[in-house]
């Protein structure tokens, strides 16, 4: 797979993006709320499914090469952290977001409110499933499924479901003004100007 320097450039974009995000958070018992969910979206619905998973897998390799990008830190030893099954999650949404966005060009925010929801099940299965096994079986906590449900998920759902209603409501007029300053960005599934 070849990318041109302006695909590197806007991977690199949305891991940085995804990092800052990682900071902006708001402290929830096991699982914290941040804003990296957003530019995950972003990610996938602005640059499609290829560069949208170059991004977090850009983000996800600078964080466990050491760099303290993630909510927690960083370094190779955070995939025992509980909450790293949400930074997969993360990868393999901005794919599946971006492949769907690509498949629909011209998608009006409702469907790409849908898109997102789609996206979002991804991470929550991943997350939720690590969070689980990592607390029970590394850990050796007692920690039921429905308790790594209610903290993985439920309890950040509202909070992400409005991530996902903006982004989509947003993505059209985020891609014209980034398409000004990058003048090769293009609309999902379109070619370049």
């Amino acid at each position: 797979m070849r990318f041109s320097t302006r695909d590197m450039v806007l991977a690199a974009l949305f891991a940085a993006l995804t990092a800052v995000g990682a900071f902006i958070k708001v402290p929830v018992p096991h699982v914290p709320f941040t804003l990296q969910w957003l530019f995950v979206i972003f990610a996938g619905l602005l640059l499609g499914a290829r560069l949208g998973l170059l991004s977090q897998l850009v983000y996800i390799s600078v964080g466990l090469a050491g760099a303290p990008v993630f909510a927690y830190g960083g370094g190779p030893a955070y995939v025992l952290q509980p909450t790293f099954g949400y930074l997969v999650g993360f990868a393999g949404a901005a794919w599946l977001i971006g492949r769907l966005a690509e498949k629909d060009p011209g998608a009006p925010p409702a469907r790409l409110f849908l898109y997102n929801l789609v996206g979002l099940a991804v991470v929550y299965g991943l997350g939720v499933a690590h969070l689980y096994l990592i607390k029970n079986y590394l850990l050796h906590l007692h920690f039921p499924l429905a308790t790594a449900i209610w903290f993985g998920a439920l309890l950040c759902l509202p909070g992400d479901i409005a991530l996902c209603l903006v982004a989509a409501l947003l993505a059209e007029k985020v891609r014209a003004r980034l398409g000004q300053f990058v003048s090769t960005v293009t609309p999902a599934g379109g070619k370049e100007a």
